[in-house]
């Protein structure tokens, strides 16, 4: 019988350092809502993080519609924001907000690398074609470095 090498975990009894990725849909919510009370029994440290995506190339083609995506994208955060604000409000835990811009699975594997993420926690993708394309969590799932909970 081949040895098995020992590895230590992370965190020794649970997850110490809970991300949660929240964009404002109705999954990345309730995936915020599970990790908070996650974090509340386990007394771990609850991290969101929002990723302010580009536009697309296309949105070149019609005038003014950069700044009108950047604004919208902008309006998007500060909504989640608050958002996160009152939910650890209600739940009576600490919660730190790290907003981020660019690819989200690039953005969220930093976030959760810097911090030594135990847990990484997603919301379930309400778009048809991540089916053919891979999906925020499958992504993370791919990048295979921490657990990943993909709440629908």
């Amino acid at each position: 019988m081949p040895k098995v090498e020992w590895v230590p975990e992370r965190g020794t009894d649970g997850p110490k350092v809970i991300l949660v990725g929240v964009d404002g849909s109705a999954t990345s919510l309730r995936a915020a809502a599970y990790a908070a009370g996650l974090a509340r029994r386990q007394r771990s440290r609850l991290v969101v993080v929002h990723v302010r995506t580009g536009f697309t190339p296309l949105a070149g083609l019609v005038p003014g519609s950069a700044a009108v995506a950047t604004a919208t994208a902008g309006e998007i955060a500060d909504e989640v924001e608050e958002m996160v604000a009152r939910g650890a409000a209600q739940v009576g835990i600490p919660v730190e907000y790290v907003p981020a811009s660019g690819d989200p699975v690039t953005e969220i594997a930093r976030v959760a690398d810097e911090l030594l993420a135990d847990a990484v926690l997603v919301g379930a993708s309400e778009q048809a074609g991540h089916r053919w394309v891979g999906s925020i969590a499958v992504r993370l799932v791919r990048a295979g470095r921490w657990p990943v909970t993909v709440v629908p």
